[in-house]
């Protein structure tokens, strides 16, 4: 067994991942936080930056701009991964318990040579880039038969789990599919069964009649609040198409992606001062993206309270604004 392992926990049937090489990431155990800086002069200590390249783990993509004359975006192996592509994931029995070998790939994929930039503030091009760049990887992890969920995600700020101030999204694949993504697909199967439609092209049709909850729209995208929304100004992002999985969108399709990305984040920065948050897209896992209940999106989620004992308790969040007051909020965003 590697010293990365991940173990089901029986009494709920969630699969814990194990990762004590971890603990030699330079933010474990202390408090730390990332500091805003209205200068462009990058840290020298940032191993992302321009310049630092001999630091970096295994490169494994290069993006360049219009220019051609310096890259864009770069996809490097992660240092302190918690899942690796070098073990047997085969489940091994404990008495009682299972556990097995936190198989996986992850990556990271830095967004910019730019230390202070943020996809908020990126040129719609630059978006553009780092989308074909999240599009590229992923059908590149989704090729290794062992993966079989991959998850796209972005985090911004220390409360959302950032440990570089640098912008950097991830990109992890797993050899396992987590309870709460079964339970998750397993609600959109019953709503399918019952009405014989896919739940999210339901959902979708009714925040269009309604206009209540939508912040922004084009000509492949909505962006809206959810009606059941967890968190103060919870967006989703949702294909207008029906589509299962991520790998699937058109060249159209990303550059529509990724003007309403920029557009979504431009208002959460503009209006809430830069807040932390964490982005998310949700895929069709393996075998799944052709069944006809399976529909992805992306989910951000601003930052803006902590959980306390009730919710932690119970598993009920406490939102303390409405949706509709939320998306009023960000339409109105003058940016």
């Amino acid at each position: 067994m590697s010293s990365n392992q991940m173990r089901l926990n029986q009494a709920t049937g969630e699969w814990v991942i194990y990762a004590p090489s971890r603990q030699k990431r330079p933010h474990d155990l202390q408090k730390t936080s990332l500091i805003e800086n209205n200068s462009h002069d990058s840290p020298p200590s940032c191993p992302f930056c321009h310049g630092t390249e001999e630091t970096l783990e295994s490169k494994i993509l290069e993006f360049f701009g219009a220019n051609q004359s310096q890259w864009q975006n770069r996809v490097i192996s992660n240092k302190y991964p918690a899942l690796t592509p070098y073990e047997n994931p085969q489940r091994v029995s404990h008495g009682i318990y299972l556990s097995t070998a936190a198989y996986g790939k992850q990556e990271v994929i830095i967004e910019s040579p730019k230390h202070w930039e943020t996809v908020a503030t990126m040129s719609v091009e630059e978006v553009e880039i780092l989308i074909e760049t999240y599009h590229h990887r992923y059908l590149a992890m989704m090729e290794d038969p062992q993966i079989l969920m991959v998850i796209l995600f972005r985090n911004h700020g220390s409360s959302a789990g950032a440990s570089l101030r640098h912008p950097h999204s991830q990109i992890i694949g797993t050899s396992v599919v987590p309870r709460n993504r079964r339970w998750q697909d397993q609600e959109a199967q019953r709503y399918f069964d019952h009405w014989d439609r896919c739940l999210y092209c339901d959902m979708l049709q009714f925040e269009i009649e309604q206009q209540e909850r939508i912040i922004l729209e084009n000509s492949s995208f909505v962006a809206f609040v959810p009606y059941a929304a967890e968190v103060s100004c919870e967006v989703w992002i949702m294909p207008k198409q029906h589509q299962g999985d991520f790998g699937c969108i058109n060249p159209s399709q990303k550059k529509d992606f990724a003007r309403i990305l920029r557009g979504i984040l431009s208002r959460l920065y503009h209006k809430l001062n830069n807040p932390d948050y964490n982005y998310v897209i949700h895929s069709a896992v393996r075998y799944k993206s052709e069944e006809p209940q399976v529909h992805w999106y992306c989910q951000i989620l601003p930052r803006l309270s902590t959980p306390a004992g009730f919710e932690i308790g119970s598993g009920i969040p406490i939102n303390p604004s409405l949706p509709e007051i939320d998306a009023q909020f960000l339409r109105e965003a003058d940016i």
